[in-house]
């Protein structure tokens, strides 16, 4: 879920549920790695709230559609708000589901 400003698309907040500090860690750092990018946080409102708040500012430099993450993730998913290819985010979560099955719960 996205909380942010449809006035100014340079800053959200991004609410994700049933994560930790594994994948909230990982889009930080990544995310950091843009030039664009001038904050990246993340915060777990409580211990045993199974949620993830990351806050992403930006330079509110516009993406080209051509531009494409690539680095670190491998997911091939554009770097922008509002600007990812939904054909890639479905292959993305069926191959992270599919991998994810192969390991035991702990």
């Amino acid at each position: 879920m996205e909380h942010g400003s449809f006035e100014d698309q340079s800053k959200a907040t991004f609410s994700l549920t049933d994560e930790d500090h594994t994948l909230a860690n990982a889009v930080r750092f990544t995310l950091n790695q843009d030039p664009r990018v001038t904050f990246c946080g993340y915060s777990i409102p409580h211990p045993s709230d199974a949620r993830v708040n990351i806050r992403v500012q930006t330079t509110g430099e516009p993406v080209s559609t051509r531009h494409w993450c690539g680095r670190g993730c491998g997911c091939g998913v554009r770097v922008g708000f509002g600007q990812s290819d939904p054909d890639t985010l479905t292959e993305a979560e069926k191959r992270f589901g599919e991998e994810k099955n192969q390991f035991p719960a702990t």
